[in-house]
């Protein structure tokens, strides 16, 4: 009776507290997807943007009127929705778990890496095959002469050819979780062996074979850090870590994650993304390019892996937070925990 007595306020006091948890979670990593969506619709699509409705509101910014002021409106609603959203349904599941959420937010950090992969590997291949038949003189021979011309625009062939083929890799990660951080490994490998044979055997180098080692190799080490960190495989420096106990250690994550971490993600996203001339939409939306002649035409997509990396580690982040919170506020683990190298 009386472990009963003393078990029941700690389950009314800690039931405001966990659905507080999970909406700074899931709210928090929602935010991040809609500011990375925010951005493409602002600079890609002209919208006015959700500060410049805030501003016209208050009377701080220039006013908003005709197609301006409903896509304004439009744009404004399509922020609170997912929030409304996600605050009603952690408000009708009051019983839900903080580690099932935050598997949730790990399977959705996932997705985004798979995608990824697939995406610059159909890239990759493609644009590589372009740059080859480009500088061998053949592609007007194969595709014409108005389309070789377009192909050695880079924004001809971003928009035509880069942008369609990520959106297959989209697609494709949705159905499938067969390609991963070895098989990427591995085809960096292959890249860089191909190099090495054509130079010294068949005395043969062009730009875009450098290119596309490049190209790889950054995505392999932006998109494997969400990865990384859910596996503990990161570096610590605090060397008494190992030391805490598992309370301690769930602390020390927490802090780390709301002092250090997400801090970091939104520098990043923020100094990249909040205007046209930051170092991530810059090279986006002027599709820049090397300067090494016949080489691939990626550069301004490896500017995005900095936004792929950035949002998967938020996202990663706001799922650590719940897992040590739960141990934090001794939510018991009622499901078996999940493999993440099959997932990603």
């Amino acid at each position: 009776m009386q472990k009963s007595a003393e078990s029941t306020p700690q389950t009314v006091v800690s039931q405001p507290l966990r659905l507080a948890l999970r909406i700074f979670a899931l709210a928090g990593a929602s935010i991040g997807i809609q500011f990375v969506i925010n951005n493409f619709l602002n600079f890609w699509g002209g919208w006015p943007g959700v500060v410049n409705v805030f501003a016209a509101v208050l009377g701080l910014g220039r006013g908003l009127s005709g197609g301006a002021l409903m896509l304004g409106v439009l744009q404004l609603v399509l922020n609170l929705l997912p929030l409304a959203i996600i605050v009603a349904w952690v408000w009708r599941t009051p019983a839900g778990s903080l580690r099932m959420d935050a598997d949730r937010l790990t399977a959705l950090t996932a997705y985004i890496i798979r995608s990824s992969f697939w995406a610059v590997l159909l890239v990759g291949l493609v644009d590589a095959t372009i740059s080859f038949v480009r500088v061998e003189g053949l592609l007007a021979d194969m595709f014409g002469a108005d389309v070789a011309d377009q192909l050695g625009r880079s924004n001809f062939r971003g928009l035509y050819v880069h942008y369609p083929l990520v959106a297959a890799g989209f697609v494709i990660g949705y159905f499938t979780r067969t390609l991963g951080f070895i098989w990427l490994a591995a085809l960096i490998v292959f890249a860089e062996m191909q190099i090495v044979i054509t130079r010294f055997v068949f005395s043969y180098e062009q730009a875009f074979m450098g290119d596309l080692v490049r190209f790889w190799y950054a995505a392999l080490f932006l998109f494997a850090s969400a990865y990384t960190l859910v596996e503990e495989g990161h570096v610590r420096v605090d060397i008494a870590y190992n030391n805490f106990s598992e309370r301690g250690k769930a602390w020390a994550n927490v802090m780390g994650t709301l002092l250090l971490g997400l801090p970091v993600c939104w520098v990043i996203m923020t100094l990249g993304m909040w205007s046209e001339l930051n170092l991530i939409n810059a090279p986006l939306l002027s599709y820049e390019v090397t300067q090494s002649g016949y080489g691939m035409y990626v550069k301004y997509l490896m500017a995005g892996f900095l936004m792929i990396y950035a949002l998967s580690m938020l996202i990663q982040f706001f799922s650590f937070f719940l897992e040590n919170a739960a141990t934090l506020i001794r939510e018991p683990e009622t499901h078996p925990h999940h493999d993440h190298q099959a997932a990603i």
